[in-house]
Protein backbone atom coordinates (compact mmCIF):
# COMPACT_ATOMS: atom_id res chain seq x y z
CA UNK A 1 0.00 0.00 0.00
CA UNK A 2 1.35 3.42 -0.96
CA UNK A 3 0.44 6.78 0.60
CA UNK A 4 1.58 10.04 -1.02
CA UNK A 5 1.12 13.26 0.88
CA UNK A 6 2.31 15.27 3.86
CA UNK A 7 3.20 14.59 7.50
CA UNK A 8 3.34 17.44 10.02
CA UNK A 9 4.83 17.02 13.47
CA UNK A 10 3.92 19.68 16.04
CA UNK A 11 4.68 19.93 19.74
CA UNK A 12 3.04 22.26 22.27
CA UNK A 13 4.10 23.77 25.57
CA UNK A 14 1.51 21.61 27.40
CA UNK A 15 3.51 18.52 26.41
CA UNK A 16 0.98 17.35 23.82
CA UNK A 17 2.48 16.29 20.49
CA UNK A 18 0.51 15.86 17.27
CA UNK A 19 1.27 14.15 13.97
CA UNK A 20 -0.97 15.08 11.04
CA UNK A 21 -1.08 12.91 7.93
CA UNK A 22 -2.66 14.53 4.88
CA UNK A 23 -2.73 11.96 2.08
CA UNK A 24 -3.45 13.17 -1.44
CA UNK A 25 -3.21 9.65 -2.86
CA UNK A 26 -3.80 6.41 -0.98
CA UNK A 27 -5.64 3.06 -1.34
CA UNK A 28 -8.61 4.85 0.28
CA UNK A 29 -8.46 8.00 -1.83
CA UNK A 30 -7.57 11.39 -0.28
CA UNK A 31 -7.94 11.57 3.50
CA UNK A 32 -6.32 13.00 6.63
CA UNK A 33 -5.78 11.63 10.13
CA UNK A 34 -4.20 12.91 13.34
CA UNK A 35 -2.22 11.06 15.99
CA UNK A 36 -2.08 12.75 19.38
CA UNK A 37 0.11 11.90 22.40
CA UNK A 38 -0.41 13.87 25.61
CA UNK A 39 2.12 14.69 28.32
CA UNK A 40 1.21 11.52 30.18
CA UNK A 41 1.97 9.32 27.17
CA UNK A 42 -1.65 8.51 26.24
CA UNK A 43 -1.99 8.03 22.49
CA UNK A 44 -5.12 8.93 20.52
CA UNK A 45 -5.95 8.37 16.84
CA UNK A 46 -8.47 10.63 15.09
CA UNK A 47 -9.44 9.10 11.74
CA UNK A 48 -12.27 9.96 9.30
CA UNK A 49 -13.69 6.48 8.62
CA UNK A 50 -13.76 3.08 10.30
CA UNK A 51 -11.78 1.62 7.38
CA UNK A 52 -8.91 4.11 7.71
CA UNK A 53 -9.01 3.85 11.51
CA UNK A 54 -8.72 0.07 11.33
CA UNK A 55 -5.71 0.21 9.01
CA UNK A 56 -3.83 2.94 10.90
CA UNK A 57 -4.48 1.29 14.27
CA UNK A 58 -3.26 -2.04 12.87
CA UNK A 59 0.07 -0.50 11.82
CA UNK A 60 0.57 1.88 14.77
CA UNK A 61 -0.15 1.73 18.51
CA UNK A 62 -2.85 3.75 20.30
CA UNK A 63 -4.68 3.75 23.61
CA UNK A 64 -7.85 5.17 22.04
CA UNK A 65 -9.24 5.40 18.51
CA UNK A 66 -12.00 7.80 17.51
CA UNK A 67 -13.74 8.01 14.13
CA UNK A 68 -14.50 11.70 13.54
CA UNK A 69 -14.60 14.09 10.56
CA UNK A 70 -11.08 15.29 9.74
CA UNK A 71 -10.81 18.41 7.55
CA UNK A 72 -7.65 20.21 6.44
CA UNK A 73 -7.70 23.64 4.80
CA UNK A 74 -4.55 25.31 3.43
CA UNK A 75 -4.30 29.07 2.91
CA UNK A 76 -0.88 29.83 1.44
CA UNK A 77 1.51 29.01 4.31
CA UNK A 78 -1.13 28.44 7.01
CA UNK A 79 -2.77 25.06 7.65
CA UNK A 80 -6.08 24.69 9.52
CA UNK A 81 -7.05 21.26 10.90
CA UNK A 82 -10.40 20.32 12.42
CA UNK A 83 -10.56 16.74 13.71
CA UNK A 84 -13.43 16.09 16.09
CA UNK A 85 -12.24 17.37 19.50
CA UNK A 86 -9.01 18.81 18.04
CA UNK A 87 -8.48 22.22 16.47
CA UNK A 88 -4.98 22.86 15.12
CA UNK A 89 -3.55 25.79 13.20
CA UNK A 90 0.07 26.09 12.16
CA UNK A 91 2.15 28.33 9.90
CA UNK A 92 5.12 27.36 7.76
CA UNK A 93 8.48 29.08 7.29
CA UNK A 94 10.80 29.15 4.31
CA UNK A 95 12.57 26.02 3.11
CA UNK A 96 16.12 25.52 4.26
CA UNK A 97 18.92 23.82 2.28
CA UNK A 98 17.64 20.33 3.10
CA UNK A 99 14.12 21.17 1.93
CA UNK A 100 15.46 22.59 -1.33
CA UNK A 101 17.54 19.44 -1.84
CA UNK A 102 14.62 17.09 -1.14
CA UNK A 103 12.44 18.90 -3.68
CA UNK A 104 14.79 17.61 -6.36
CA UNK A 105 14.05 13.96 -5.50
CA UNK A 106 11.83 12.46 -8.24
CA UNK A 107 8.57 10.94 -7.04
CA UNK A 108 9.25 7.46 -8.50
CA UNK A 109 12.63 7.37 -6.74
CA UNK A 110 11.21 8.47 -3.40
CA UNK A 111 8.64 5.66 -3.60
CA UNK A 112 11.28 2.92 -3.81
CA UNK A 113 12.11 1.08 -0.56
CA UNK A 114 15.75 1.02 -1.69
CA UNK A 115 15.81 4.83 -1.55
CA UNK A 116 14.44 4.80 2.01
CA UNK A 117 17.17 2.32 2.95
CA UNK A 118 19.85 4.53 1.37
CA UNK A 119 18.71 7.64 3.22
CA UNK A 120 18.20 5.80 6.50
CA UNK A 121 21.70 6.46 7.86
CA UNK A 122 21.74 10.26 7.43
CA UNK A 123 18.15 10.41 8.74
CA UNK A 124 19.38 8.93 12.04
CA UNK A 125 21.26 12.19 12.64
CA UNK A 126 17.81 13.59 13.53
CA UNK A 127 16.86 12.11 16.95
CA UNK A 128 13.98 9.66 16.67
CA UNK A 129 13.67 9.85 12.87
CA UNK A 130 13.74 6.58 10.91
CA UNK A 131 13.04 5.94 7.23
CA UNK A 132 12.14 2.26 7.52
CA UNK A 133 11.16 -0.25 10.16
CA UNK A 134 8.29 -2.13 11.74
CA UNK A 135 5.70 -0.90 14.19
CA UNK A 136 4.61 -4.44 14.90
CA UNK A 137 1.35 -6.14 13.92
CA UNK A 138 3.08 -7.74 10.94
CA UNK A 139 3.72 -4.62 8.82
CA UNK A 140 6.86 -2.91 7.57
CA UNK A 141 7.11 0.69 6.35
CA UNK A 142 9.37 2.82 4.19
CA UNK A 143 9.38 6.63 4.09
CA UNK A 144 10.75 8.61 1.15
CA UNK A 145 10.92 12.38 1.84
CA UNK A 146 10.47 14.88 -1.00
CA UNK A 147 10.20 18.24 0.78
CA UNK A 148 10.72 19.80 4.21
CA UNK A 149 9.50 23.09 5.65
CA UNK A 150 9.70 24.32 9.25
CA UNK A 151 6.61 25.00 11.35
CA UNK A 152 7.16 28.45 12.86
CA UNK A 153 3.97 28.97 14.89
CA UNK A 154 1.02 26.90 16.07
CA UNK A 155 -2.12 27.05 18.18
CA UNK A 156 -4.16 24.04 19.25
CA UNK A 157 -7.16 23.12 21.37
CA UNK A 158 -8.24 19.63 22.41
CA UNK A 159 -11.67 19.11 23.99
CA UNK A 160 -11.84 22.88 24.42
CA UNK A 161 -8.52 23.07 26.31
CA UNK A 162 -5.74 25.32 25.07
CA UNK A 163 -2.62 23.20 24.48
CA UNK A 164 -0.20 26.13 24.61
CA UNK A 165 2.25 27.52 22.10
CA UNK A 166 4.62 25.81 19.68
CA UNK A 167 7.30 23.61 21.25
CA UNK A 168 9.67 20.82 20.15
CA UNK A 169 8.26 17.33 19.62
CA UNK A 170 9.89 16.14 22.82
CA UNK A 171 9.85 13.45 24.04
CA UNK A 172 9.53 11.64 20.71
CA UNK A 173 6.09 10.25 19.92
CA UNK A 174 5.59 6.51 20.40
CA UNK A 175 3.05 5.50 17.78
CA UNK A 176 5.42 3.38 15.71
CA UNK A 177 9.08 2.51 15.19
CA UNK A 178 10.18 6.15 14.82
CA UNK A 179 9.17 9.72 15.51
CA UNK A 180 8.88 12.91 13.49
CA UNK A 181 11.73 15.47 13.70
CA UNK A 182 12.16 17.10 17.10
CA UNK A 183 11.95 20.53 15.45
CA UNK A 184 8.32 20.99 14.29
CA UNK A 185 8.14 20.52 10.53
CA UNK A 186 6.00 19.60 7.54
CA UNK A 187 7.43 16.85 5.33
CA UNK A 188 6.27 15.78 1.87
CA UNK A 189 6.57 12.00 1.89
CA UNK A 190 5.79 8.82 0.03
CA UNK A 191 5.01 6.05 2.52
CA UNK A 192 4.95 2.37 1.55
CA UNK A 193 3.30 -0.14 3.91
CA UNK A 194 3.62 -3.88 3.30
CA UNK A 195 2.81 -6.97 5.39
CA UNK A 196 5.75 -8.99 6.62
CA UNK A 197 5.84 -12.34 4.83
CA UNK A 198 4.01 -14.94 6.91
CA UNK A 199 2.69 -12.36 9.37
CA UNK A 200 -0.91 -12.84 8.23
CA UNK A 201 -0.83 -16.51 9.22
CA UNK A 202 0.63 -15.57 12.61
CA UNK A 203 -2.07 -12.95 13.25
CA UNK A 204 -4.87 -15.33 12.32
CA UNK A 205 -3.43 -18.04 14.54
CA UNK A 206 -3.29 -15.60 17.42
CA UNK A 207 -6.81 -14.31 16.89
CA UNK A 208 -5.66 -10.76 15.95
CA UNK A 209 -6.59 -8.74 12.86
CA UNK A 210 -5.96 -10.51 9.57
Amino acid sequence: MRFDGWIAGVGTSSGTRMVLGRWERSPFGPFADVMVEDAGGRRLLLAPTRRTADLVSAVYRFDRVRVVPVAVAVEEDVWHVAAGPLELRFALGRRGPLGLLLRRVPGPLAARPAWAALTGLPARLLPGVRTRGSAGAGYREWYGARDLRPVVSATARLDGRDLGGLAPVDPPVRFGFGSVPRVPALVRVVTTVAPVRGAGRQRRAGGGPA
